[in-house]
Order: structure tokens, then C-alpha cells, then sequence
């Protein structure tokens, strides 16, 4: 968005947010400069500033021929930076539209050598418009909004309004990992999921509470820990 960014900036969406709210408490001086900052850290946001006609992206240039993983809702960004250090030779795309888990991100980055992020810093639904199809390697949702309440369950990312954009970014053969700690969205994702052409790789639910090999635990999975609750990978 721009040079700098702001959480000002995108315009509203009619449609059904699959997210909850886009700022927490007050950014801290360092936060906004991370922000007013963001090309020192990031090779070039990727946001309606930048492409305000939403013309499809050109991945190829924009990642100089690399693969590109995409992680949907990255939060603190722990999770993205640790697979960007140990994957230099990937370009990710972060897409978060919660303006502190941005900063978050940003500040992680200053004390990294990862440079092979892009961050979308808005609604991923925006993002899928403009990614062309079969151009993504892998994806990630991790620990995303549970939105808890029987009502508000279509607002989840597990739905096909959400899954099926995500299916036809993805190359055939792709890798789409959902992590979470919340029973309820389990079944969701078990129902919907196959429904937008994907198909389940684990053979017998252990293999779900098993991590993956390269895996990074994330704070709001050791918050789930804390708690008692399983882990559903």
C-alpha cells in the first residue's frame, strides 16, 4: 500500500469479513515506523495502492521464477518469518488485514535476513482476486479466527466462498496445511474442504495431532497448550 502503509487505506468490502477486527491496542512508536518503513523489510507490498485497477499479479516477476507459498491470517508472523528463513529460495506472500500482527511481522524482520516476503495487509479475499490460477506451491491457515458462535460459522475461512478462489491459486499437487485448536472448526473443515477439490492427505486422524517436520509453533498454539486444549494439524 503505497511507500509506507496504513490500516486506512484499503476500501470496505460488501461481503462477509471471515476475520474479526483490524486493530488492537494503540501501535507503539516502533510499530509505526516498521510500518512507515515497510519496503526496507519487505521486497514490495502487495495491496490496492500498488494495484488499484486489480489486474492479475505477475508471480513469476514479482518472485524472479521462485515458488511462492502463501499463508493466509500469518497473525504475529512467527510462523512466516521461520519458513521464509529456513526456504530462501521461496517467495511468500503474507496476507493479514489485523494492522498490529503487520507491525508484528515487521518488527520480527528487522532481526532477520528474510527478505522474500510480500505482505498483503488486508482481507485475503482481495488477494485471491488477483492471483492468477494454478500460480501458488503451497498454503497455510493457521490458527485462524474460530468465530465461535453457531451464527457466524459461514464466516469462517472453511467455506467454499473461501476455498474454492484458494483451490484454483493453488497448482495441481499442492500442499494446503490448516492448523487449529478448536473442535467445532475441525468438522467444518473436514466437511467443506474436500467439497472445494481438495483431497486429504492423512490416512488416520493420529496423523492430524502430528506437526509437521518443518514446523514452527506458533504463540497462539502455546497459548492452546497452555489450556489443555488438542491440537489439530
Amino acid at each position: 500500500m503505497g511507500r509506507g502503509m496504513s490500516a486506512d487505506t484499503a476500501p470496505e468490502k460488501p461481503l462477509r469479513n471471515f476475520y474479526g477486527r483490524l486493530r488492537g491496542k494503540a501501535l507503539k512508536p516502533a510499530q509505526k515506523r516498521y510500518l512507515e518503513d515497510l519496503d526496507a523489510l519487505s521486497p514490495g507490498p502487495i495491496g490496492w495502492d500498488e494495484n488499484p485497477d486489480r489486474t492479475a499479479l505477475d508471480l513469476q516477476t514479482l518472485f524472479a521464477g521462485r515458488p511462492v507459498w502463501l499463508e493466509v491470517g500469518f497473525g504475529s508472523g512467527e510462523h512466516l518469518v521461520h519458513q521464509a528463513e529456513q526456504n530462501p529460495e521461496v517467495g511468500f506472500i503474507g496476507a493479514e488485514p489485523y494492522i498490529n500482527g503487520v507491525a508484528t511481522l515487521l518488527g520480527k524482520l528487522r532481526n532477520s535476513k528474510a527478505r522474500n516476503i510480500r505482505v498483503h495487509a488486508g482481507d485475503a479475499r482481495d488477494l485471491m482476486e488477483v492471483l492468477p490460477p494454478a500460480s501458488l506451491d503451497k498454503a497455510f491457515l493457521l490458527y485462524p479466527d474460530p468465530w465461535p458462535k453457531a451464527r457466524h460459522h459461514r464466516r469462517r475461512f472453511v467455506t467454499l466462498e473461501h476455498l474454492a478462489p484458494l483451490h484454483a491459486a493453488l497448482k495441481a499437487g499442492s500442499e494446503f496445511r490448516i492448523a487449529t485448536d478448536i473442535p467445532d472448526y475441525v468438522r467444518q473443515a473436514l466437511e467443506e474442504v474436500p467439497k472445494a477439490g481438495f483431497t486429504w492427505l492423512a490416512e488416520d486422524p493420529s496423523e492430524w495431532r502430528k506437526p509437521w517436520s518443518d514446523w514452527l509453533s506458533t504463540r497462539y498454539e502455546q497459548k492452546a497448550l497452555r489450556e489443555g486444549l488438542s491440537l489439530i494439524h
